[in-house]
């Protein structure tokens, strides 16, 4: 049992989960049915799910799926892609051009879907470029996109902003009939397990730790550093085009300016919240994706206590640096000697009672 725990206590879920847990006690204390679940009929007349739970859950899709890419890049590059945001933008122009060409119907969507993966991806690969090929930090390099990438998203729809209408979005953006899951929940589940798969079944993981920790080194057993890199950003690039077609069909149009705006910063705190450096190396997935969830349930939390909306992000904020301060190297460390010099004084406390005894 002791084995188990100072196994867990050195595990990277354990700032997530302390901050999941903390967040569950305070929102039970200060409302009992925050978290109950019930059972609407939504406009088609199907029963659905609803409450907090499936809000935190649903809202927070688009967030978990780039915290996913997001990961991989922190854990290769040492260093974060800001421009996921306006990738989403031009990858959800792509998809709406496509759908706006054609008859919607399965295929199509799947046709405009590829098209705007495709157009991710390529953005993922010059990023990837600029980082791994020329070293350039991956904050500047993806500043390049972060500022023209919009501006492209506007021009691939000829400066206009077009909207899509189809029952068939609609499922995908928010209830499949019979099914009483938002779709998008289900889209990050099945995401998730497929990334897992391909981490656990193929060496991508143990590379891409391996770049992360020390490319020299990684290099001098063989492994590809440079391929390594663009690799995960064109991961991310996948996980923004799934997330821009989520967001895309959600709402029936594309708005390049509001498309997952300032969707960046929250990735990154994603990725931070789950226990995963941003210096790069060890990573896991599964905390990202709580980090993501965390996130949703605290801007969930802050408005059900009717703080405005212009006032979530400092709030926000406050929060989270707590959470990652608390969660930081040195205030482990320091915890960690408060707690070994308390114990040493109770066990001496103890030896001399006994011997007084």
């Amino acid at each position: 049992m002791a084995k188990r725990f100072n196994r867990f206590k050195k595990s990277q879920l354990v700032i997530p989960l302390f901050a999941l847990l903390l967040l569950v006690v305070f929102n039970l204390v200060r409302d009992a049915g925050f978290f109950s679940l019930n059972i609407a009929t939504n406009n088609d007349g199907n029963p659905v799910l609803t409450g907090n739970i499936v809000s935190i859950l649903n809202s927070a899709s688009e967030l978990a799926i780039i915290a996913i890419g997001m990961t991989l890049v922190t854990a290769s590059s040492r260093g974060q892609d800001i421009s996921v945001g306006a990738v989403a933008a031009i990858a959800g122009s792509v998809f709406v051009r496509v759908l706006r060409e054609h008859s919607i119907s399965w295929p199509i969507i799947l046709l405009a879907f590829l098209g705007g993966c495709a157009a991710a991806v390529l953005c993922g690969a010059f990023n990837g470029t600029l980082v791994a090929g020329f070293r350039i930090q991956p904050m500047i390099a993806t500043l390049i996109l972060l500022t023209a990438g919009r501006p492209i998203a506007y021009w691939i729809n000829g400066g206009a902003t077009p909207t899509v209408s189809s029952p068939l979005l609609g499922y995908i953006g928010s209830f499949i009939p019979g099914v009483p899951i938002p779709t998008p929940i289900l889209i990050v589940v099945v995401f998730s397990v497929l990334v897992s798969l391909i981490l656990r079944l193929t060496n991508l993981g143990l590379y891409t730790q391996a770049v992360g920790i020390n490319e020299k080194s990684a290099r001098l057993n063989g492994i590809n550093a440079f391929g390594m890199k663009i690799l995960s950003f064109m991961m991310l690039g996948v996980c923004v085009s799934i997330a821009g077609c989520i967001s895309v069909s959600r709402i029936g149009l594309i708005n390049h300016e509001t498309l997952l705006l300032d969707i960046e910063m929250d990735a990154i705190l994603a990725v931070a919240i789950g226990g995963n450096a941003l210096s790069g190396g060890k990573f896991n997935i599964a905390g990202s994706v709580m980090g993501a969830y965390i996130i949703q349930a605290l801007t969930i939390t802050l408005y059900a206590m009717k703080v405005s909306s212009t006032a979530v992000k400092a709030y926000k904020a406050i929060v989270i640096i707590a959470i990652v301060v608390l969660g930081s190297p040195v205030v482990q460390g320091y915890l960690l000697r408060l707690r070994d010099m308390l114990f040493q004084k109770t066990k001496k406390t103890t030896e001399m009672q006994a011997y007084g005894d």
